[in-house]
């Protein structure tokens, strides 16, 4: 299995350097007292769990699984007591309000704790990970009742949450969800239905679990505007805070399924269980997208994850395996064969999930940084923009670096060869992992739907237009300076040719909405890449004007030009096939009668 170590310096990079987390801070309310010391100091002894707790049991957790008996799941040997390390180091609290228990601090240090914890150990981050969405959504849609039965115990981590939407008949399309919900005299509701693919739906790491749920009141209208969101509780909360009675959900059966299998996927019965409606009835789906967002910025995190973790597992090795000479010549004329790391197609892949890896940590860090500003100062401007912005780089972080995370975590596999295919090395597992990330919280056909149909085209490219001017004045704050052109000119030429490509899709989707469908998946991936090159242009400026100082880690800064370099050279040049490819036409994909795919 490979050796996880948090990459500290890499963060700090990108908190420090590239996103100035320490003045953003200054504006945030909880965040005003927090300077670079005491943000490296949180995120070190986060490091130091993730290394020495979680890492150790990611193998073995993968290897038993959860296991279930007659409704009953049992977590893998170490998960419980890990969990309770977790909770005793009031990591759970981190980002929340102290009025419900928290500790006040900026949301996106729990961000950037998610990925030292997810890399580490995937499985077992899931625990915690969803129990953050269902607190954000107890805390910006329950009553004030609410709030205080469930949320001091979520804070705290003594119970945990999840999100049940999906049904057997239904994933993608809510409107044809059929739990119901039925109303009681005592104001309560009898929730009756099967719901699937639920994570850490049931488990033994916690004394109660919150399930935040979507179902459907008798006289609900069709579709996605009669579905109603209820807290159904694995047990009912009494009077006094306490635990009574078992309420009638159950977890019938465990998913077999291809990876993270330290994390119980449920398929959750309930049986005229007590639920209680959070949010205005009918409105379910709006709510939900509360607890759905932070899934989604979370299933992003994965992607990094994933990228993170194979780079260093192939990177270790590549050092190491010796297999043949080097094409110039004997690099280690002392031994039977040079390391791996020497030939060209190596290290094509290594710094390929190196790129995805550092990019994706911009990307995802940045987005964090928008989501303090929107949830501790609401009513400002700068919080209205960051809305705007997070909105279209939301889907635009879930798909592409879960896509490009699969593609990395396959890539260090690789590295390995034969061994790679082989469970001991731990590589073929974050392959496995890795792939529901493309699927869960919205597939990348989905995410690129809501990128192109409704946060680009609805809008008739305002929110677009709103990065892409920052990109844009970036580039005309740097034109003048020679030793960015590099990356300068292939940045601004992307950017308008991102904006030239909106307006050509706009116009064929006038003619035809099969338009938007064909392009949304290429239109999608050539916004990623182009977001990447921005924070890479970003980085590279930072990094000369290190260079440019009196730094003492001058192969830091060269490394950091060089990885820049690569991705401009190597990975932005794939936009242009996505261009093509999205012009191509919806008669290419529709054309076919679908009796004649195969004869």
């Amino acid at each position: 299995m490979p050796n996880y170590q948090a990459p500290q310096r890499d963060i700090q990079f990108v908190m420090h350097e590239v996103l100035a987390m320490a003045d953003h801070y200054k504006s945030v309310p909880g965040g005003e007292d927090m300077d670079a010391p005491m943000i490296d100091a949180i995120l070190e002894e986060a490091s130091k769990f993730s290394e020495n707790v979680l890492a150790p049991i990611n193998a073995s957790g993968d290897a038993q699984g959860c296991q279930w008996n007659n409704g009953v799941v049992t977590t893998p040997a170490g998960f419980k007591e890990a969990y309770a390390q977790f909770v005793e180091g009031g990591w759970p609290s981190l980002s929340h309000s102290p009025d419900l228990g928290g500790q006040g601090l900026p949301e996106s240090l729990g961000t950037m704790v998610s990925e030292l914890n997810g890399t580490s150990n995937w499985s077992w981050s899931m625990y915690s990970g969803l129990s953050h969405g269902a607190m954000n959504t107890i805390e910006i849609h329950g009553t004030e009742e609410q709030k205080q039965c469930y949320l001091l115990p979520l804070v705290e981590g003594r119970w945990t949450g999840t999100m049940c939407l999906t049904e057997s008949h239904c994933g993608t399309d809510l409107g044809l969800l059929r739990t119901k919900a039925v109303p009681q005299a005592d104001g309560c509701y009898h929730i009756t239905g099967t719901k699937i693919f639920i994570s850490a739906g049931e488990h033994d790491m916690v004394d109660n679990i919150v399930h935040i749920v979507l179902a459907r009141l008798p006289d609900a209208p069709a579709g996605t505007k009669g579905i109603s969101l209820f807290i159904v509780p694995k047990f009912c909360i009494q009077a006094d805070g306490s635990l009574g009675e078992r309420n009638q959900v159950k977890c019938g059966a465990l998913e077999q399924k291809m990876g993270i299998h330290g994390n119980a996927t449920c398929v959750m019965n309930f049986d005229g269980a007590k639920g209680y409606l959070i949010g205005p009835a009918n409105k379910g789906l709006n709510c939900m997208f509360t607890f759905m967002n932070t899934a989604r910025i979370g299933t992003a995190v994965q992607g990094l994850c994933a990228a993170e973790g194979a780079f260093q597992g192939a990177l270790e090795y590549a050092k190491e395996r010796l297999q043949m000479r080097s094409l110039a010549g004997p690099v280690a004329p002392e031994k039977p064969a040079d390391p791996i790391i020497v030939h060209p197609d190596v290290r094509r892949m290594l710094l390929t999930a190196k790129s995805f890896a550092e990019g994706g940590r911009m990307l995802v860090y940045y987005l964090a940084q928008l989501n303090d500003t929107i949830t501790r100062n609401s009513d400002s401007d700068d919080a209205k923009d960051a809305e705007v912005l997070l909105s279209l780089l939301t889907p635009i972080a879930k798909a592409f670096m879960t896509e490009t995370g699969v593609e990395s975590a396959n890539l260090g596999m690789q590295c390995f060869g034969g061994h790679g295919y082989i469970r001991e090395y731990g590589m073929e597992q974050i392959v496995r992992d890795a792939r529901i990330s493309t699927i869960y919280e919205g597939t990348t056909g989905i995410q690129a739907l809501d990128l192109l149909g409704r946060k680009v085209l609805m809008t008739q490219g305002a929110s677009l237009k709103l990065f892409t001017k920052k990109i844009h004045l970036f580039c005309q704050a740097e034109i003048e300076n020679e030793a960015m052109a590099e990356f300068i000119k292939p940045l601004a030429v992307a950017n308008k040719e991102w904006g030239d490509l909106t307006v050509k899709l706009g116009m064929a989707a006038m003619k035809d909405r099969n338009e938007v469908g064909a392009a949304s998946v290429d239109y999608l991936m050539y916004a990623g890449y182009v977001t990447q090159a921005y924070f890479y242009a970003r980085a590279a400026k930072v990094a000369q004007n290190a260079l440019a100082g009196d730094t003492s880690e001058t192969d830091f800064y060269e490394a950091k030009l060089f990885t820049a370099r690569f991705f401009f050279a190597r990975l932005l040049p794939r936009t242009q096939a996505h261009a093509s490819a999205m012009l191509a036409g919806a008669d290419t994909l529709q054309g076919l009668h679908e009796e004649h795919f195969r004869f």
